[in-house]
């Protein structure tokens, strides 16, 4: 059986970005056009809403490109690790989930990806403990992704 211990090197965990904002009509739209036009793609979105602002969280195929817009633009915004999983297929989500609950690893939240290269279903996890949650969805025949296996 292959060494399935956490490689870490730097540079190659997925990076979040978590946009803060006014909930107003339009503020998505200005940013994934910002991206847009400096050949930024979002990989993978979501949104949390409240009654005054909005949180939108991103995966993009260029992070210091999207870092750089980020600034440029005033943008107020947090970076967070997250773990990306490749799932192959929709079904297979309670699987990777179940090599979670296994291990113990509090899942805080998750979303799917919009576009994938190769075409596969992937999903962003936010856990508890990262580093025990890689090993053990490899254990389970899982392919954890990095930042390299995003990029265009």
């Amino acid at each position: 059986m292959a060494d399935l211990t956490l490689e870490t090197t730097r540079g190659e965990d997925v990076v979040q970005f978590s946009v803060f904002t006014a909930n107003r009509l339009g503020r998505a739209h200005d940013l994934i056009r910002l991206f847009s036009r400096h050949q930024v793609h979002v990989l993978a979105m979501t949104v949390l809403d409240t009654t005054d602002s909005a949180i939108l969280r991103l995966i993009v195929d260029d992070p210091a490109r999207a870092r750089a817009l980020l600034n440029e633009h005033a943008f107020h915004f947090t970076e967070t690790r997250v773990l990306v999983v490749e799932l192959g297929a929709a079904d297979k989500l309670l699987s990777a989930l179940s090599a979670l609950l296994e291990a113990e690893i509090n899942v805080h939240y998750l979303y799917a990806f919009l576009v994938r290269p190769r075409g596969k279903t992937a999903v962003v996890l936010s856990l508890e403990d990262q580093e025990v949650a890689e090993v053990a969805l490899r254990q389970h025949q899982f392919r954890v992704l990095s930042q390299r296996d995003l990029t265009r």
